[in-house]
Parts: structure tokens; sequence; C-alpha cells
């Protein structure tokens, strides 16, 4: 479990464990965690929440500049579907490339793969929540939890898919040293699952193709019109093995690319105005 995120939930910053001996917020951190702690003991003695998920490889090439076409068949014969992307636009200086998850899969005939996953640690929670009428601390602190849970499943889960779904990695970081929690926390192995909506992918609309992909629903976690899902306590992305595959921000576009994308999608202009807005060039 990642707590320094917990922390954030309630305003206090810093990270653990050291927020726990801060000269300004380290009381008020204790105290939290110690009420944590005895929450998180209830949930788990008495199973209040339970996870559950889907993961799913798909083999794959590039499609074009900056799209991924994934095949029903280790064959590639049989088209599935294109995920769609977007590259960043801003001036970089040196050689420092402009990126898109794209770039990150083989160009045909070469095989590769992509991921992809959807995990919830949210099953039970409405119930759970009912245990704490008219008790807005507790209710926070259990939400709080089940998203801490559902990030440390989708960490487990990016593991075994690594070592052995995949198996394209070993269970040793990128410094050839066991992956401790610490290893963990700060992402010390090769490969990066981006979500649908996040900085290097910021078109939520994604998230259906994913859903539809992986059956999530049959999982429980679904998708509301804005697609965010539900329970909130959920994580979902796609999985990019790559040597070199690297987070990124996709940053502003311009009116270009907005156009090409609407394109490759089927949409209006004015719908990719709509899904890309924080991303358009002003």
């Amino acid at each position: 479990i990642d707590w320094t995120p917990f922390f954030m939930t309630w305003e206090l910053a810093g990270k653990y464990p050291r927020i726990l001996q801060d000269a300004v917020v380290g009381e008020a951190a204790r105290s939290l965690w110690q009420d944590a702690q005895e929450m998180l003991d209830a949930l788990v003695s008495g199973n209040w929440l339970q996870a559950a998920g889907r993961v799913g490889l798909w083999p794959a090439n590039r499609h074009g500049s900056d799209d991924i076409q994934l095949f029903e068949d280790v064959a590639r014969n049989k088209p599935l579907v294109v995920t769609h992307h977007l590259r960043q636009q801003a001036q970089k200086s040196g050689d420092d490339p402009q990126y898109c998850l794209a770039d990150f899969v083989a160009t045909s005939p070469a095989e590769d793969y992509v991921g992809g996953f959807a995990v919830t640690a949210g099953l039970g929670l409405d119930a759970a929540l009912e245990r704490f009428p008219n008790d807005d601390y507790s209710q926070i602190m259990l939400k709080a939890l089940a998203d801490r849970f559902a990030e440390a499943c989708a960490e487990y889960v990016h593991a075994q898919v690594r070592t052995d779904l995949w198996g394209y990695a070993d269970d040793k970081g990128l410094d050839n040293k066991p992956l401790d929690n610490e290893a963990l926390i700060k992402e010390r192995y090769q490969g990066i699952r981006p979500a649908p909506g996040y900085p290097a992918c910021p078109d939520h609309t994604e998230k259906g193709t994913l859903f539809d992909l992986l059956g999530a629903r049959d999982a429980g976690i679904e998708l509301t019109d804005s697609y965010a899902m539900l329970p909130a306590a959920a994580v979902s992305g796609w999985y990019f093995g790559h040597p070199k595959a690297r987070y990124f921000g996709l940053g502003k576009i311009g009116k270009d690319q907005l156009a090409n994308y609407a394109d490759r999608k089927g949409w209006s202009l004015e719908e990719a105005e709509r899904w890309l807005r924080p991303n358009l060039e002003r």
C-alpha cells in the first residue's frame, strides 16, 4: 500500500512515513494513522470489502503514427479494435522526442502485445458505509482505505502480468534488485500502465473500448455516462511492456491534431473538443 496519497486525502502534505514525524502536521498525521489502523483491522477481520477485476493481453501492432491495432489471434489475421492515442505537440530541446503511447508498440510484421486491466476493491463498500450512519469521518476513512486497496490491487496484478501472464520481466527492478514496497511505489520496474483520462492518454472515452475488451462490467465495475468508474475504488488502464515505455503528459494540442484525432475516432470536431477541452490550445 502507498500511504502517501492517503494523507493527501485529508490535506496533510508529506511523504509516508516521514509525515508521522513532521514538525507541522506530524501530530495530526499520527492521530489519523492510528484511526486508519483501527478501521483497517475492522474491515479486514470483518471482510467488509471484496476485490475483483479483469486482465487481458492482445496481439498488437502500431497502426499509422499514433494508433494501435489489436488482434483476436496471434497470427494477426483477425483485427479486433483500434485504440486511439495522441502525441505531444510542445516544442522540446535536444533529442527528447514528442511521445505517443503508440511509440511503445512494434510496427508490423514484428510481434508485440498490449495489455489492459480493470480492478476494484470497492465491492461491498456501500454496505460497509451503512455501518457508520451520520459519521462523515468514518465514511471518508473507509472510502480512503478502499482507494488504497484498489491501487494496491492494481500493483499486485501488474506484477503478475510482468512476471507470469505476459512474462516480459522478472521479479527484480530496473536496478536488478528485488522489488520491495518502496521500489514498487516508485515503479522501479519495466513497463507502464497508463489510464485513459490521465496525462498520457486524456481521452476518457477510450475507457469504454477497454471495458468492452475486458468484459470489466462482469467483474462488477461500471462506467457512468462521463466514464467515471463505479465503484469509485477502482483502477483501470493499458499495459505497455517496452523497455523504454515511460509516463508523460500530453500537454496542449493544436487544432490540426484535434481534427486528425476526430477523423480517426469517427467524431465530429465538436465532440472531439468536448472530450479534449482541457488539452486544447487557447
